[in-house]
């Protein structure tokens, strides 16, 4: 049975082992800890901005997470979108539940622009992201104060007020 809820910072460590197992090991990507003490701080940093960190769990173990940082007034940047391997896909669907609890989540605190960023190497992401109607966009077309990561080289838009 699949249960998504907001988690804190008890769920770091979790959330670092399946975030940094499927970044480093899975697709290569050259990412450490250090580069994402966000995710030592989850309360600090997504929480108390305005965000939130979500995980998607099966029999209490971590699956899935997305996370949500407010960097402005109306608008926001999705973060730390990962599912486990075996869990991808339809079947399972838990990209898209998190997807839509994050979005809803919007809606109701009164974002209404959301912001990501991607590597290209991920590319069953960003056909996701496009069949959720996001847009890609230049990165000097990004908000000024939007976080942009080191390894991003795809940048997202999905306006939430059309």
């Amino acid at each position: 049975m699949l249960e998504i809820k907001a988690i804190n910072n008890t769920y770091s460590k979790s959330a670092i082992d399946l975030i940094l197992n499927i970044q480093q090991k899975e697709f290569n990507v050259p990412i450490t800890i250090e580069d994402q003490p966000d995710l030592m701080q989850i309360e600090e940093f997504y929480v108390s901005s305005g965000g939130n960190f979500w995980g998607a769990f099966i029999n209490g173990e971590l699956l899935g997470t997305i996370a949500l940082v407010k960097f402005d007034e109306n608008a926001a940047a999705i973060r730390k979108m990962f599912v486990k391997k075996e869990f991808r896909g339809k079947e399972h669907n838990i990209a898209q539940k998190l997807l839509d609890i994050l979005i809803a989540f919007c809606k109701e605190n009164g974002i209404d622009e959301v912001y990501l960023g991607t590597v290209s190497i991920l590319k069953a992401a960003l056909r996701f992201y496009e069949r959720n109607h996001f847009k890609i966009i230049e990165k000097q077309s990004l908000p000024a104060k939007f976080p942009v990561m080191s390894a991003d080289n795809i940048f997202c838009f999905l306006d939430l007020k059309s």
